[in-house]
């Protein structure tokens, strides 16, 4: 599978999908924030910064200081079990997509946040 077009996508593109997906559920863009936080290590500035220049989630992840707990997330995502994906930047970005979909699941966030 070629994931190229995927990394090289900008994360500010995404990122209003993952903020309407939480609200539609009654979820807050907070809430979609702090998932991002707990996943990368960015702050506000940071996030900030990353939607202003367009980055991409290739370099979005490259930069990160990817949570030690990211193992414990398990499940399917896409039609993919999140912790048998072998490419590491594919691996990040749909555990991305798993936290925001539990969230919009109603999951709570200490259980998303795998605290």
């Amino acid at each position: 599978m070629n994931n190229t077009r995927i990394f090289k996508m900008s994360f500010a593109s995404v990122y209003p999908h993952y903020i309407n997906k939480a609200e539609k559920k009654g979820r807050t863009k907070e809430e979609v924030d702090a998932i991002i936080f707990w996943l990368t290590g960015y702050d506000e500035q940071t996030l900030q910064s990353i939607l202003d220049n367009k980055t991409d989630f290739e370099t979005f992840f490259a930069e990160a200081q990817i949570n030690p707990n990211v193992s414990k997330i398990t499940g399917v995502i896409c039609g993919y079990r999140v912790e048998d994906i072998e490419d590491k930047l594919m691996q990040q970005i749909r555990y991305l997509d798993k936290l925001v979909d539990e969230l919009a699941k109603g999951k709570a966030m200490e259980k998303i946040l795998r605290e």
